[in-house]
């Protein structure tokens, strides 16, 4: 069982430059994306309910959205879902964490989805840029989703949860970490809650498999061209409670994938 997640940074983008199909090449289960940046209506019929032919049969895929609900064309997530899928039917769907504080769940960073088994979650977590406002939004972001994560497992749900984090966790997951000590993505305080989410027994799965591998990034800026430098970060990730860790057979990321300034990345069960 393969999960896909994706930054796609516009997906009318994405599928008007012709990157959409590829990441269903090999049909997998869930195909999760962020940084959307459109209305479900926006996007061409064929492209909501989406049919791929592999090998003369064809797939099809339900999707879902949790665009934005103060400003179009801004932020934005979705999820496309094999029918039959092995991850069994759709239990439930929800389009964000029910928090007291309404401010964070307005713009569509979160959408998830109960399986049988499982808890999915896409997420398009804050960045702290553009002030100290932001900053302090994207830490009570972090907080309450942590909070809601927990929530589900004391539920009983298993959870796992990816997209992208905009922050990378340690020196080895970014090209130049003494140039970023200071700004936004690397900051302590943004790295903080990852080992907090770490030592609340989600993993990220990717590290865990690759403890001391260097130079493998998912996001690269496109204004200064550093992807074909590889100067990159990893902020892009798949967390997933302990008890899942003898089921992941592999994971990775798809660094040759074009579209985006971040790479898909992906799970298989």
């Amino acid at each position: 069982m393969k999960i896909i997640s994706w930054n796609t940074n516009g997906l009318r983008a994405t599928i008007k430059q012709g990157h959409f199909e590829g990441l269903f090449a090999d049909a997998p289960e869930v195909v999760c994306l962020q940084e959307v940046k459109a209305e479900p209506e926006q996007i061409p019929e064929a492209y909501r309910n989406f049919q791929i032919k592999i090998k003369n049969e064809t797939v099809e895929y339900e999707s879902y959205f949790s665009p934005s609900k103060e400003r179009k064309g801004y932020s934005g997530v979705a999820m496309y879902v094999k029918k039959n899928s092995k991850f069994g039917k759709v239990k439930e769907v929800f389009y964000d964490m029910g928090s007291k504080d309404l401010e964070l769940d307005k713009e569509g960073r979160l959408l998830g989805i109960k399986f049988k088994d499982y808890t999915l979650i896409t997420g398009y977590y804050p960045n702290g840029g553009q002030g100290p406002h932001r900053l302090e939004y994207k830490l009570k972001f972090y907080e309450a989703f942590l909070k809601f994560i927990l929530k589900l497992r004391k539920a009983g749900e298993l959870v796992i949860f990816c997209g992208d984090v905009n922050t990378a966790h340690e020196a080895v997951d970014l090209a130049r970490p003494k140039a970023n000590e200071e700004n936004t993505g690397f900051l302590p305080i943004e790295r903080a809650w990852i080992t907090k989410v770490v030592a609340n027994d989600f993993i990220d799965i990717w590290r865990e498999r690759n403890k001391n591998v260097k130079d493998v990034y998912t996001y690269w800026d496109q204004k200064t061209a550093s992807r074909g430098r590889n100067v990159g970060w990893r902020i892009d990730y798949f967390f997933t409670d302990r008890k899942l860790e003898k089921k992941v057979i592999d994971v990775g990321t798809m660094q040759n994938y074009m579209g985006s300034d971040h790479c898909p990345i992906y799970l298989e069960m």
